[in-house]
């Protein structure tokens, strides 16, 4: 039967293969390409869930936030105490001895920390760590990762000889 792909033999004379050898062929060839189509979406699948690791574990501190890494390794005051506020309420009110503690601590030249927890409109707790240190300076280091609706990010603010604690409002 001389029909089907040429095939050079021996003498480099073209032959012809069968038609059954043809379609084997086909199949074949067709089959590895479907194995390399089968390989290629498995190394995308590997790389995306390396990709996946990697930004898993980026969170566990390649990508930390500078601002709660600095709040983190500060040289710890004496604590003031840590006032919870509802949802309305005011520092100057609900926190009347926690103030006390700092305007103590800057008379006396000591530093003093506070912790301050408030919910935002929507719910979502907001902290705010007052930090007064033995030359005056009042740090505002605040903690939005809790909040939906911002950039889940920690800021810091600082104010120099500061007159009304409660009302901190230090340049960012």
């Amino acid at each position: 039967m001389k029909t089907g792909l040429p095939v050079h033999s021996d003498d480099g004379v073209p032959d012809q293969l069968p038609r059954e050898w043809s379609a084997s062929l086909m199949q074949t060839a067709g089959e590895s390409a479907r194995r390399c189509r089968v390989a290629a979406d498995s190394a995308r699948a590997r790389l995306v869930a390396m990709a996946a690791v990697f930004l898993v574990v980026g969170g566990c501190g390649v990508l930390d936030d500078p601002v709660r890494d600095r709040w983190e390794s500060r040289t710890e005051f004496s604590s003031c105490g840590e006032v919870r506020l509802a949802q309305g309420e005011e520092m100057q009110k609900q926190a009347v001895r926690e103030i006390a503690c700092l305007r103590r601590a800057l008379k006396s030249g000591e530093g003093a920390e506070l912790k301050v927890a408030s919910p935002t409109v929507e719910g979502d707790p907001i902290r705010e760590y007052y930090r007064l240190t033995p030359h005056a300076t009042l740090e505002v280091y605040t903690d939005s990762t809790g909040d939906h609706y911002s950039d889940k990010k920690w800021s810091f603010a600082e104010c120099y000889t500061p007159e009304w604690l409660a009302e901190i409002s230090c340049a960012q």
